[in-house]
This record gives structure tokens, sequence and C-alpha cells, in this order.
């Protein structure tokens, strides 16, 4: 360094004064080499300092970039001194364990060993004690309710400047059994642990070249899909069968045994419990029960079935953890057989057990519990993470299932208050009805039809909310009620309609209804239509006819008037109203059914009694719709008969 070099050159000049001074010794010259002598030694005082620091600098970067690379090892890493006592953690290993570093630094290390495994690795820690520099080995990592099998490698640590030594346990994934060819008929998702050429995927061998890990994330994923779709599926919703199916579609794809156990409390559709209620008094009054028990299809196990379905759920206390704790739990290695309640486990020779909650985000609905036999490769943290969601996604459906369901019966209720049971006599007038209450989600609608009493006469309505549920049903009720009363003093239905409409305005429904509505008075029917379709006449010499129809919806503005029309009806003419389901319901093939095919159909059904007519109206549609049909429909027909 160039300040080294001046140093040495000044110390080289001193050095040749003072041998001249040994000759010639001067006091005043003597005196001034001193005093270069004590510059030069500050020089080199401060040059010392400079370098000192230069290098503990260094090492305190050098520390800084260790420690960095310890947290950031893509590895789970555990320091722990000669007592067994963890001194440092990683964050993989936090991530591991499910436990921040300040909560498990101090701890003994044991204590995160499964209690079998602890045996084997006091032996193996004192083995590296006494002098091996390494020592590996296969254990069981078991820490707030999580499992890992892993092979976990020691090393000893001699760090300078540190009196006592350290130990490294690294965290490695377990060694999978060596790979064997797929015996012939082996299905995919039958794959044994003897058989599995990796650890994470349970079904049959990846595309060549594929990461196992990535083949198996992918598989997930689209069990994941195939769960979502199976829920999504209408009939999910109109019938409890999402539960069922989901159960036979984990247990072919990714367990040996399925189990689902619901929450009830006498309630037919189940209840729950919500999170301000999850404690363990909660839990214990919760009724729940075992719904269902799916196990492997392709072994004879009726009996051990029959005693698993009888073996209390309230018995098992991995099912009380899961709902106390509203969390999964995953067991790769069981050490207990009685997590389940009696001999369950044992019965299904169970290698593994994973349970997890099905639930919202404020309620649970129940547990759902998988089992894979001994010979099986074990869940792990991504099946526990997977079946998690898959309880997300039940709970939600049993929610929106219930809710539809109560939502259902709702409706039916009231729209068997407004669809009569048998058709009263008019006199001079034969009458005859059909209605199709449709399929799917349309099957809960708001059409409805009613003959009735009015003032010096006889009445007639059908209609249609626009609009589906119990809020159709209800607006429909109060329309029919509604004429039902009015009837009685006015004697005109276009009057008694305007009435009804402006009562639907000021309720607020939200929801109009196109309707067409009758007085029978004798031989003369006064027509009243609110956005209706018009009502065909079959007449006695052959031809078809329909009225004007129109007028604006009921509930749509206040103050509209229907359209009205007067008929005066010979004998042997029909009227015929229906609903627009009829007209508007479409073939398989997306094609309309419409009123051109209506009028010849009805041409057809010329001087044939309204039983007749409605019977081949319903029986065309049936052929025109097949299963296609999900329209409510609803027809009416009226024939003077004398």
């Amino acid at each position: 360094m160039p300040a080294n070099a001046e140093l040495e050159r000044a110390l080289s000049g001193l050095a040749d004064r003072i041998a001249v001074l040994r000759d010639d010794f001067r006091p005043d010259a003597a005196l001034r080499e001193l005093e270069t002598a004590e510059d030069l030694l500050r020089d080199a005082l401060a040059e010392l300092g400079r370098a000192r620091r230069r290098r503990d600098g260094g090492a305190l970067r050098e520390h800084k970039l260790l420690r960095q690379v310890f947290r950031s090892l893509p590895i789970p890493v555990i320091i722990v001194d000669t007592g067994g006592t963890v001194r440092r953690i990683n964050n993989e290993t936090t991530r591991l364990l499910g436990s921040p570093a300040g909560y498990l630094i101090g701890r003994a290390f044991p204590l995160l060993i499964d209690v079998a495994g602890r045996a084997a690795f006091r032996a193996h820690f004192t083995t590296l004690l006494r002098g091996e520099e390494t020592s590996s080995f296969q254990t069981r990592l078991a820490h707030q309710g999580r499992a890992h099998v892993v092979r976990l490698v020691l090393s000893r640590l001699r760090m300078p400047g540190e009196p006592q030594e350290m130990i490294a346990a690294v965290v490695l994934p377990a060694q999978p059994p060596p790979t064997q060819p797929p015996p012939t008929g082996t299905p995919r998702t039958e794959r044994r642990v003897s058989e599995a050429p990796g650890p994470v995927c349970d079904e049959w061998t990846s595309p060549a070249g594929s990461p196992p890990d990535l083949m198996a994330a992918a598989r997930r994923h689209e069990l994941l899909s195939r769960f979502t779709r199976l829920l999504l599926d209408e009939e999910s919703l109109r019938e409890p069968v999402a539960l069922l199916r989901a159960a036979r579609l984990l247990a072919a794809e990714t367990a040996d045994w399925v189990i689902a156990d619901v929450i009830r409390n006498g309630d037919p559709y189940g209840a729950t419990v919500n999170r301000a209620a999850v404690n363990q008094a909660a839990v214990d009054r919760a009724d729940i029960q075992r719904v269902i028990v799916v196990g492997p299809g392709d072994q004879p196990f009726g009996r051990l079935q029959r005693m698993i379905e009888e073996t209390s759920p309230a018995e098992a206390p991995m099912i009380e953890q899961v709902l106390a704790t509203r969390s999964g739990i995953v067991h790769e290695m069981l050490a207990d057989d009685s997590l389940l309640g009696g001999n369950v486990l044992s019965g299904m020779r169970a290698g593994s057990l994973l349970s997890v909650p099905i639930r919202t985000d404020d309620e649970v609905h129940g547990v759902l519990t998988l089992v894979r036999q001994r010979d099986r490769r074990p869940f792990g943290l991504a099946d526990l993470g997977l079946l998690e969601e898959i309880g997300m996604h039940l709970g939600l459906a049993m929610r929106a299932q219930r809710g539809f369901q109560r939502r259902a019966q709702a409706a039916d209720t009231l729209q068997t208050g407004v669809l009569p049971r048998t058709l009263p006599e008019i006199p001079g007038f034969e009458s005859a009805a059909f209605y199709h209450p449709g399929s799917g989600l349309r099957a809960i609608g708001g059409e409805f039809y009613d003959v009735f009493r009015v003032k010096n006469g006889w009445g007639f309505v059908i209609g249609s909310a626009a609009g589906r549920g119990e809020e159709a049903a209800a607006v429909t009720a109060m329309v029919r009620n509604g004429l039902r009363v009015l009837s009685v003093w006015e004697d005109d239905p276009g009057q008694a309609m305007r009435k009804v409409n402006d009562a639907l305005v000021v309720q607020r429904t939200g929801l109009f209804v196109m309707a067409a509505a009758g007085f029978v008075r004798g031989r003369k029917v006064r027509l009243a239509s609110a956005g209706h379709h018009p009502a065909a006449l079959l007449q006695p010499g052959g031809g078809i006819r329909f009225t004007e129809g129109g007028g604006v919806p009921l509930g749509f503005e206040e103050g509209s008037v229907p359209a009205t029309d007067e008929l005066v009806m010979p004998t042997g003419e029909t009227l015929l109203l229906y609903s627009d389901g009829l007209v508007g319901a479409q073939s398989a093939d997306g094609e309309n059914y419409g009123e051109a095919r209506l009028t010849e159909l009805l041409a057809r059904c010329m001087g044939q009694p309204p039983g007749a007519v409605v019977k081949a109206i319903e029986e065309d549609h049936r052929a025109f719709c097949g299963s296609h049909a999900t329209d409510e429909i609803t027809v009416l027909a009226l024939r003077r008969s004398r």
C-alpha cells in the first residue's frame, strides 16, 4: 500500500540520521529526530487502526451474508445445541411446522419428533456427540397437528470463537421406494406405495420428462375442477346429493375410505355451528351424525362399513378436534388407532388419515374424513390444502342447497294455494286445465290459474309472474286473491285488474304479472288482458281465431288500463288461454314451439271436449320438448256446451 511504502522510506531515513548522530552528537539535532520518530509512530498507529476497521467490516458483511443465506435456504434447517435445545431455525422450518421462530427457539428439539421416533433420534444424536461427524435417518416430525415423514440429517458445527459446538438438523424429503413398472391391468388411480415412482402423485406415472411434483399439482387442480363442476350441477341444488357425489369422487380418486359427518340438531337439512359458538360445550351439544361412508368398491367390506356407519362421530377425538379448531388435521403415519373411535381404523387397515371441516367463513356444517390404507402413499400437506379447499366448496354448496330447498318448500306451499285442486262446474260450460311445473331451477315459478264465482256469474284468470321462487309465488297469490275479492263488487274484469295493478305498484314488489281474466254471464264472456298472450277461439265451423290480447302487465305502471274484449260464444265454441311457457318452449335443437304449431294442433281438435283439447296440447308439448321441457306451462279451456 502507498501509505506503508512512505512509512518505510521515512523510517529508513531516520535510521541513517541516527547513525550520523552517533559519530557527531548534537542535542538539538537529536531532539528533532525524536520528534520525527514520534510522528512516524503516530502515522503507523493510524494505519494499523484503518487496517483493523477494514478487516472487521469485511467480517461483519460476511456474517450478514451467511445469516441471510441461512434464512433463505429452500430446505428446513434447525440449529440445536449439544443439549438438544433449538437455537436457530430458518424460514422454511417455520413454514413446515406452522409456528414462528419465537415459539420454537428455546424448546427441546426431541419434542418435535413423533413419540414413536424419539428413542431412535436420541441414539443418533448421542452417536454424533461421541465423535461422528454426520448421521442420517428417517423419522416423523409432529407439531401443531401437522405430521411429516422426513429424512433428518444431523451434522456437527464447529465455529471459531464459540466455546460450544452446535448441531445442524437438515430436513429432507423421505426417500421414495425404488421405481418398478406397473403390473398389467393396474388402474391409474390405484397406485400403491410399493409401485410409486415418486412421493407426490397417487396416480400412475407422469408423462416423460414431467416432474412428479408438477404432475401431482396438475392432478390436484384437475380433481378440484371436477369437484367444482359436480357441485355446480343443477341437481346438486335441487336434491341433497352433493355430499354423496363428492364422497364417491374422492373415494375413486384419492382415498380408500371417505366418511362424512354432518351437524343436524333436528333440522332436516342440517344445522350448523357458527363462529361464536365454537367451543367445547357447543361441540358437545352439537348433534353430529354420520351420514355417508364410502369404502373400496373392489373389496368386501360390508360388515366393516356397517360398523363404521354405526360408530358415533361424537366418540372420535379427531372429529372433535376438527370441530373445535375449525381447521384440518393430517396424520401421515398413524400412531393412534382410536382417532375415529373404537377399532374403526384398525379394521380399515389405515395407514394415514386426513380430516377437514365442511365449512363456510362463519359456519361449520360437518367434517369430511379421508383414510388411506397402509400400502398406499400417505397423505401430506398438499393433500391437506386441497381437501380444506374442497371442504369450503362443500360448505358453500350445502348452504346453497339448504337455502334452495327452504325457498322451494315455501314456493310450493304458496303455489299450492293458487292452483285449484278441481275446477268448479260453470252452468252451460265445460272446462279443463293443464299445469306443468317445469324442471330444474325453473320449477319454482309463478304461474297460476283459477275459476271462481263473481257477482251474477263466474270468473276465471290465468297468469304468470315475471320471476321465480317464493317472491313470484307470493305475488301470484296476491293477484289471484285480489281478483277473487274485487270480483264480488266489480262487474268488469278490467276494473278489477286495474285495482290489482295499482295495489302491486304500491307494494313495490319489483315483479310484474302477465294475466288474462274473464267474467262469464250467460253466453257472454268479458275478457281483460294485462300483457298476456291473446286467447284462441276454436269455432264450431272449424276456424281458429285469436282475441286482441295485449295490455300492460300488472304492477308495471300505476293507472294502467287492461285491454278488454267482449265475446258472445255460440254452442260448441271453445275458449283457450295459455301461458308463455307453451309457445316459448324449445326443443332439444333450439326450435320454438310457437303459435303456428299451436294453431295447427287446435285445428285437429275441432269438436272435441276441453279435456281432450288440453290432453292433446300436453302430449304434443311433451313430444316436441322431450326431456328439455324446463318452463312452467298453464293451459285453461272453456267450451260452450249449451
